[in-house]
């Protein structure tokens, strides 16, 4: 089997991503479905902007002790029970649109409702892939895993416009589509169902004691490499991911274009990001120095891609920001899992999850304020100036914790790379005193 593919040689990995492929592209449907069933009841960007609030808020206020709950329970049951969770959320919103009764106070508790489920079934999620296949492919998993979600979020959107079109554009059309996203959820409680759980690298679960949550927090704070990823991976993504009011301002303020051509730099950003999973999937280990580059490629594209100057050259950069963004996080995500204490990987992909996406509420009203009064085209410059400042921040850090740059621009076997675990590097050099 080809290397970028390896991954798939595990019967359960098999199982696991083909169902995540037919529950990403329905996720990605009922997202600009929901979007547009916002619209249909008469809300505008504010509507919009509260919907996506919500469904995010839990993931930033719960993300920590889901963790703790990943760390607790069977992954494979736990991860069951959140998609339940979520295909039920997206079924009653479904039904109240097509029967023509939804309303938006509707959308905005079912979209927090979505999102409790959503922050309980990231970590477990995250963690769950170590559980399935050997440590040496967990790089490739990740980045398969990266893969697939941007197959869908190439094909979701379209499917779900042409979807809504053929069925008369309204709040009843948006309905059918997020029914099927409910149905979709099926195909990945059916796939965990049928995994072999003897093939399942599962660690020993903890029963609740008090204090977890610290705990998890101290482990993260005691490893130089995950603090160093955590500084980095916040700067990038407060500041230089705010994708949708870059996109959207470049598109309409500097180049005079409309919604079609926002939405045509999503799908080529995807494509980037698609090629970048690809080519990470080829990967059998990551060394710092990749995070480090893909941290400053991504802040240095961001501050290209606000000089460019016309759509054309634009549209045909952005792929470039895309796979920078998906080397970045999926470097970020593989380091994390397999740095991480078995029985502590819950909580710390937790945390990760919690860095990532608890920026969001803090760096996009910056970055539209920046675009309010300074221009659309800062919004990129300021963002990627200062995603190059988290950079040298992480490396600093880096640094302080572990006593050197040698631990950022080592060699093969050197603590830049990820040929052993820390504490395998410590117990040698206690073993050599």
């Amino acid at each position: 089997m080809s290397p970028t593919f390896r991954a798939l040689a595990n019967h359960n990995y098999r199982l696991y991503l083909a169902g995540s492929v037919v529950s990403n592209t329905g996720t990605w449907m009922q997202r600009v479905a929901q979007d547009w069933l916002v619209l249909s009841l008469g809300g505008g960007g504010t509507a919009l902007g509260i919907t996506t609030g919500l469904q995010f808020l839990p993931v930033l206020l719960l993300s920590p002790y889901a963790g703790v709950v990943a760390d607790r329970f069977p992954k494979r049951r736990l991860l069951q029970v959140t998609q339940v969770t979520m295909a039920v959320c997206s079924l009653v919103l479904g039904v109240v649109a097509v029967t023509g009764a939804a309303q938006t106070w509707h959308v905005f508790v079912l979209a927090f409702l979505f999102g409790i489920g959503s922050a309980f079934d990231a970590p477990a999620r995250q963690s769950f892939v170590s559980e399935m296949v050997g440590r040496d492919d967990v790089t490739n998993a990740v980045s398969l895993n990266s893969a697939a979600f941007n197959t869908a979020r190439i094909a979701g959107p379209g499917l779900a416009g042409l979807m809504i079109g053929a069925l008369g554009g309204g709040a009843r059309a948006t309905g059918w589509v997020i029914l099927v996203n409910a149905v979709s959820y099926a195909a990945v409680i059916w796939q965990l169902q049928r995994m072999d759980t003897a093939l399942l690298h599962t660690t020993e679960l903890r029963g609740r004691t008090p204090g977890m949550l610290r705990e998890g927090v101290r482990y993260v704070r005691s490893q130089p490499k995950m603090m160093m990823i955590l500084v980095l991976v916040f700067f990038a993504g407060t500041f230089g991911m705010n994708f949708q009011i870059t996109s959207a301002l470049m598109a309409t303020e500097v180049y005079g274009l409309g919604a079609s051509e926002f939405g045509v730099l999503g799908s080529a950003m995807a494509v980037g990001s698609l090629v970048a999973a690809l080519l990470a999937a080829r990967r059998t280990r990551i060394r710092l120095r990749l995070l480090v580059l893909s941290g400053v490629g991504f802040g240095v594209a961001n501050i290209v891609a606000g000089l460019l100057p016309s759509y054309l050259v634009f549209a045909c950069f952005v792929p470039l920001i895309g796979f920078c963004t998906l080397t970045l996080l999926n470097s970020a995500n593989a380091t994390l899992q397999l740095e991480s204490d078995p029985a502590l990987r819950g909580r710390v992909m937790a945390l990760y999850m919690t860095i990532v996406m608890g920026g969001t509420p803090l760096g996009s009203p910056f970055i539209g304020w920046v675009g309010e009064h300074l221009g659309a085209r800062w919004t990129l410059v300021v963002g990627g100036s200062l995603t190059l400042v988290g950079v040298a921040l992480a490396v600093t850090v880096l640094v302080r914790l572990s006593g050197g740059l040698r631990s950022v621009l080592t060699g093969l076997e050197a603590p830049g790379s990820l040929g052993h675990r820390v504490w395998d590097n410590q117990a040698v050099a206690r073993a050599r005193k």
